[in-house]
Order: C-alpha cells, then structure tokens, then sequence
C-alpha cells in the first residue's frame, strides 16, 4: 500500500509540473499553426479585428490581404471580434476572404489593452512590438504603408 501511495504522489508531481509548463507557443491560428511573438520581431504586425457583419471589414480585406502577399517585413493578422467557436470563425473568415491568419481568441490581453469597440479597428506594431497606432474604420494598403513608413 505504501508503494501505491508513492506511485500516485510521483504520478500527482508529474501532472503538475505538466500542467504547469508554459505552451510552445504564445497564439494559435485558425489552422492550428503556432506563432511564438518573439519570432515575429523584426517584422511589422498588422492585427486587424473584423466581424462578418461589418461592412466596412469586407471592404479593407482585401488591402489588409494585398499587404500580406506584397511586403515580407509584414505580418498581417486577423481577429473575429465576435469569437465564435472556431469552425464558425474558420468558415466566417472563408465568407470573408481571408487568407492572413486569424487568432483563434482575442490577444488583447496579451498586448495590454481592451477589446475594440469599433469596427474595424487595426493595430499597427513595430518590429519591436511597440504599438505604433490604433486606427479605427477601414484601411488601405497605402493608410497602413504611411504609417509603416514613418517609423
């Protein structure tokens, strides 16, 4: 019995310290890739909250997606401000048109601010994760490219 008890307290440590152990990654995708933020220094991150009923989000997709595919120092991303199960977030982005990835939840905790309340909103960081600006309503290649430009 003894034996027993030992082997369920060494069996308790293990799962605990599991548990514990921070994840390889900082965010997950809608494809379940995982990005770890300090890959992406050195790259500009575009994060763009959208919603499918948002009109003005259809509308700056596709300079959102053209930015992506044109300029490797930029990373675009995108988050489904409603935050559906992510098969619904998954088929939503499809409707949409989106071939940047999107978080699977919200980051904005983890990069210190609240959820937006306006839609679209788009943060714009620097290579070294500083937030450059907020910019609320749609953008274009050109808008984000500006700012990118000056800093």
């Amino acid at each position: 019995m003894n034996l027993s008890f030992r082997s369920f307290l060494l069996l308790a440590a293990i799962f605990t310290v599991s548990a514990c152990q921070k994840s390889e990654f900082d965010f997950y995708d809608l494809e379940d890739n995982g990005y770890r933020y300090s890959d992406l220094e050195g790259r500009y991150q575009i994060v763009n909250y959208w919603a499918i009923w948002c009109a003005p989000c259809k509308h700056e997709i596709p300079e959102l997606q053209a930015l992506q595919d044109d300029y490797e120092n930029v990373a675009v991303f995108g988050v489904n401000f409603d935050q559906p199960e992510p098969h619904v977030m998954a088929e939503q982005a499809k409707l949409m048109n989106i071939g940047f990835p999107t978080y699977r939840r919200d980051p904005s905790g983890d990069f210190g601010i609240k959820t937006p309340e306006v839609l679209p909103t788009t943060l714009v960081f620097g290579p070294n994760r500083e937030l450059l600006a907020t910019l609320i309503g749609p953008q274009t290649q050109k808008s984000l490219l500006s700012i990118i430009e000056e800093n």
